[in-house]
């Protein structure tokens, strides 16, 4: 759950940021990240050089880890016609995801907040990643009492072809998968999923050596058990074998989460996530939150090494 810590003055979308190469990278939360060509994007909620506004998305790319790149608006609030329908006196935009497929570009986005009517997920399309991104015209997905419909992921299965959306979080912290149709804007069906122990929101999906691994977040997102647990499945769709926690907080950064993992060009595995960079204490904290890239390591039975979060080492980005 990502919203009042969102809402501020404004998102800049206009100037280059440029960082030393050490986390965190800039001030953001709930990255999407992949990569494109030799660039990493980040689909984040906020971003680079502004505060919150929760009313568009941007995206910003690297080739190096040390300068971004801002790649412009996706799309706003004001663009998506059917965000009022449900009578609701304001509405946020957070916890974007984006998929690829016949040469379109498809961003996933939530719409909350949950109460007093249901949040809801909608999907966008463009020709090209940077956008501008046009919305299908409908929700997705709208969330019910037991259920709030935030932080889409799109995942599609090198094995099988299949497409699947994974959402689901904090009210109720359930998880729930669909099949899309090839269109990428409209619903198959549902499959039925077990929740995942210890699952509370942001899920992610990725395979590799034919193990799929579903990575979550737990815990209250401002608070100090918010961490990255994962289970793995001989499908996307399970059955899941726990396999415990990834990433927690430290002495030094507090509350990671909402990541993504990305394979890059050289063939190492990175995780790109939020947190707070404050000692301990209790939540909820305030303030901004900042994206942080890490090695991600995986161990000889396939297992993933619990991720220690960097400062001045954080990795680079090198092509092969």
């Amino acid at each position: 759950m990502k919203l009042l810590a969102c809402i501020a003055a404004g998102l800049v979308l206009a100037v280059t940021a440029s960082v030393s190469a050490k986390n965190p990278q800039f001030e953001g939360a709930d990255p999407h990240a992949m990569m494109i060509g030799n660039e990493l994007w980040i689909f984040p909620t906020g971003g680079p050089g502004g505060s919150w506004a929760a009313d568009r998305f941007g995206a910003f790319s690297s080739r190096d880890l040390k300068t971004w790149r801002p790649r412009g608006e996706l799309i706003r609030r004001d663009q998506i016609r059917w965000i009022k329908d449900d009578g609701a006196p304001e509405h946020f935009l957070w916890a974007p995801g984006v998929a690829t497929r016949g040469g379109k570009w498809y961003l996933y986005y939530s719409v909350g907040p949950q109460n007093p009517t249901p949040s809801r997920i909608g999907v966008a399309v463009a020709d090209r990643p940077g956008g501008p991104y046009r919305d299908s015209g409908r929700p997705l997905v709208t969330g019910d009492k037991g259920f709030e419909a935030i932080d889409p992921m799109v995942f599609q299965d090198p094995k099988s072809g299949g497409i699947y959306l994974y959402a689901g979080g904090s009210a109720g912290s359930k998880l729930r998968v669909w099949q899309l149709k090839p269109d990428m804007i409209s619903i198959a069906r549902e499959v039925p999923v077990a929740n995942p122990p210890q699952f509370t929101e942001g899920a992610f999906m990725h395979e590799r050596n034919g193990t799929y691994y579903l990575s979550y977040s737990h815990g209250r997102f401002n608070g100090p058990d918010y961490s990255v647990h994962y289970a793995t499945a001989p499908s996307p769709t399970g059955p899941w074998r726990y396999r415990g926690a990834i990433l927690t907080s430290d002495d030094r950064h507090q509350g990671p989460g909402h990541h993504s993992f990305v394979r890059t060009p050289d063939g190492h595995w990175l995780i790109v996530y939020h947190r707070w960079d404050r000692a301990p204490g209790p939540g909820p904290f305030q303030g901004e939150r900042v994206v942080a890239i890490d090695r991600l390591d995986y161990a000889p039975d396939g297992s993933i090494r619990p991720v220690r979060m960097t400062d001045a080492d954080a990795p680079t980005l090198q092509s092969r």
